[in-house]
């Protein structure tokens, strides 16, 4: 069973255990149901959607100060799901991300500034096929509340949920994603957009 299955069945256990330790409270804890990695690329003209169902998030948020925040994401590039087998398949193979040999798509931020009212910027090495470039990943903060009292109980103790969305542009050639025969082409587009939604909570 994968990550992500894992913690869709276990979403509720999450909220329910979810606590930040005494030592840093900033610490979030991801919730992985409601969570997702998606992204989109050119067919020609169309646009076609796909995500990735395995991944780990670690989050530390600090709303009073952000320079402390910092985020790690882990992908399992087999998990790619375009909703069509034979597509997939193809890219899991050495004409796009070599799945076998690269398993992992990581972004871990060395930095995080503040970058408007509700936006931060976070900056870090992203690596994707082997290939490490430094990223700048804009962070929008859809939301932090508090939960009533009356609620926590039903919630599994939280005491607060926070939302995030974060967006980015790439150009796949730049990480040695589909530069051979054809995937060069116009067939499929060299820029991908890239969007993480996060729903995060602490105890």
């Amino acid at each position: 069973m994968n990550t992500f299955k894992k913690l869709a069945i276990l979403g509720t256990t999450v909220l329910a255990t979810a606590a930040a330790t005494a030592d840093d409270p900033a610490s979030w804890n991801v919730d992985g149901s409601h969570t997702e990695v998606t992204f989109s690329v050119r067919h020609f003209f169309t646009p076609v959607s796909g995500t990735f169902d395995d991944f780990e998030m670690d989050l530390t948020f600090d709303q009073d100060n952000p320079a402390n925040s910092r985020v790690s994401v882990q992908i399992q590039t087999a998990s790619v799901n375009t909703r069509d087998q034979r597509r997939d398949d193809h890219l899991r193979s050495e004409d796009f991300f070599e799945a076998s040999a690269h398993p992992t798509i990581t972004f871990t931020s060395s930095s995080v500034r503040q970058d408007g009212p509700d936006r931060l910027i976070a900056t870090g090495p992203l690596t994707i096929k082997g290939v490490t470039r430094e990223v700048e990943l804009p962070i929008t903060i859809l939301g932090v509340r508090g939960i009533p009292e009356e609620m926590r109980e039903m919630l599994g103790g939280i005491t607060e949920v926070a939302g995030f969305q974060a967006g980015l542009k790439l150009d796949r050639r730049d990480f040695g994603v589909g530069v051979g025969n054809w995937a060069a082409t116009a067939v499929v587009g060299a820029e991908v957009d890239i969007v993480i939604a996060v729903e995060a909570n602490r105890s």
